[in-house]
């Protein structure tokens, strides 16, 4: 599965303005409800949930909120760069301003755990990370994270 495959366009939020880690994730939720058309409640208690069994900021500054949802069709991304920082009680303890909503069927155990790592190895990149940061559009920031994916001449 491929990050193209999890990610559109109109899932990409640049410079999400939210001033802790419960309103990015509410906003990211009616983002996603959008998205997929699941309900925003669920979503956003799904995050929530997920969030209380420990922090999904997984350090650098990235946080990977992540959960399973009844009735979603396939597996859903969702990508955001802050327009500041947020304290989102990540491994490191440094802010996040980087997040990538992972949505999985409720019955999608192994493609749910192949996405997360797939993501996971993505963002644990630093050049990735930076040119994330970088990105000026939403198309930007949907392109680096699908091209970024694609083997590279060394």
């Amino acid at each position: 599965m491929a990050l193209s495959d999890l990610l559109t366009q109109k899932a990409v939020v640049l410079n999400l303005h939210a001033r802790c880690k419960r309103e990015a994730l509410a906003m990211l939720a009616d983002r996603a409800a959008g998205v997929t058309g699941a309900d925003a409640t669920a979503i956003r208690e799904a995050l929530i949930e997920r969030e209380k069994l420990g922090s999904t900021g997984v350090g650098r500054g990235v946080a990977i909120p992540h959960g399973k949802i009844e009735g979603l069709g396939a597996i859903t991304g969702l990508l955001a760069k802050l327009d500041a920082p947020i304290d989102f009680e990540a491994v490191d303890e440094q802010p996040v301003d980087l997040i990538f909503v992972l949505l999985a069927p409720a019955d999608a155990s192994a493609a749910h755990l192949k996405a997360l790592a797939r993501v996971s190895r993505l963002l644990r990149d630093e050049r990735v990370r930076e040119a994330l940061r970088g990105a000026e559009t939403p198309e930007a920031l949907f392109t680096i994270a699908v091209d970024s994916e694609r083997p590279h001449a060394a």
